[in-house]
């Protein structure tokens, strides 16, 4: 009997060096949102954010004024890019955690020297298909895909690829502060045993700034980041058949200053409840669902959460602001 859950490989795959399934757990919502909402914090993963609806939403999220993430990195970028590349090791092979846009790494990938290859990951089938394809048909070096989920262990294929002389991560955005502290060093730790010693890692943070712009950030004026928190609650209306007055709920973002932290919550405005078959789950006014945190950093903050792990820093940008980093990381 074929085991569907072992891992896939098809090489070539159309334009594609290779393509890897190792086919990521997708999550079992109800038994994951039934979970949550016992613990005494309710809590729903971020991960169930992005059905149709939240991806649409959250493509909106990046174009708004207030959300300066997604245009500041690309300032960032182009501001600093000619000496990124130059600190990157000439030979190298780049490995992509989360596959991105083509403005997000054809800019590294045509401006490093003698870039052997790129290997794009994704937890999402589709999307990452669909991007490394693009990328492949707009670039002249090999381009291969791995479907897999970045917080699980991963074997990079031998043999198929051009041998690179050095590795590089690349994960760009502000993924990172989404994760816990504990969760960010594991990652980090992977990375390493996945690249091999002696590799570099480019990674991108939001960093900490003024509270108003960052709660601005995370409370638009056209509601759309409210949407995308709220969605949460009619995807679980829609696919769960669970029973929630939507009025009775509102959307809530935070900076928490103790922990760094931009904290987004679904809030009762009354009392209230959500069914879900035979559970009910009572809510006070004020109590919340917690939904998502992003982390922010400073250069001491990020030195902090990276040493236990086996990189370090060897460099940093920022934007003219000192909005947003790239930190090059190094594991030998």
């Amino acid at each position: 009997m074929t085991d569907k859950n072992a891992p896939d490989i098809t090489a070539p795959m159309g334009p594609l060096a290779y393509f890897l399934d190792l086919h990521p757990a997708a999550g079992d919502f109800r038994a994951d949102v039934i979970e949550g909402l016992r613990a005494p914090q309710k809590t729903i993963s971020p991960m169930y954010f992005y059905d149709e609806r939240g991806s649409q939403l959250f493509n909106d999220i990046t174009e708004l004024d207030e959300y300066y993430v997604t245009r500041t990195e690309k300032e960032l970028f182009a501001q600093h890019g000619e000496a990124i590349v130059d600190a990157i090791h000439p030979g190298t092979s780049i490995f992509e955690y989360g596959a991105g846009s083509l403005d997000k790494i054809k800019w590294l990938i045509d401006g490093a020297a003698d870039v052997v290859s790129y290997i794009a990951m994704d937890i999402s089938r589709d999307h990452l298909i669909a991007s490394a394809t693009a990328l492949a048909e707009a670039t002249a070096a090999p381009v291969a895909a791995i479907c897999a989920d970045f917080h699980a262990p991963v074997t990079l294929p031998a043999d198929i690829l051009p041998a690179p002389d050095h590795y590089l991560g690349y994960f760009p955005g502000s993924t990172l502060g989404n994760m816990s502290i504990e969760a960010a060093r594991a990652f980090l730790t992977r990375a390493a045993k996945t690249l091999g010693p002696g590799q570099q890692f480019l990674l991108g943070v939001d960093l900490e700034k003024d509270i108003t712009v960052l709660e601005s950030a995370y409370n638009d004026a056209k509601g759309v980041t409210a949407a995308f928190n709220l969605n949460l609650l009619r995807r679980m209306k829609r696919e769960l058949d669970a029973e929630i007055d939507m009025d009775a709920f509102e959307h809530h973002a935070f900076y928490n200053t103790h922990e760094a932290r931009i904290e987004m919550h679904l809030r009762a405005v009354m009392d209230t409840q959500i069914r879900i078959g035979e559970e009910v789950f009572p809510f006070a006014a004020g109590e919340t669902i917690h939904s998502e945190n992003s982390h922010k950093f400073s250069t001491a903050r990020l030195e902090k959460l990276i040493e236990p792990t086996p990189w370090h820093m060897v460099n940093a940008w920022t934007d003219a602001k000192n909005w947003h980093g790239a930190y090059l990381l190094s594991n030998s």
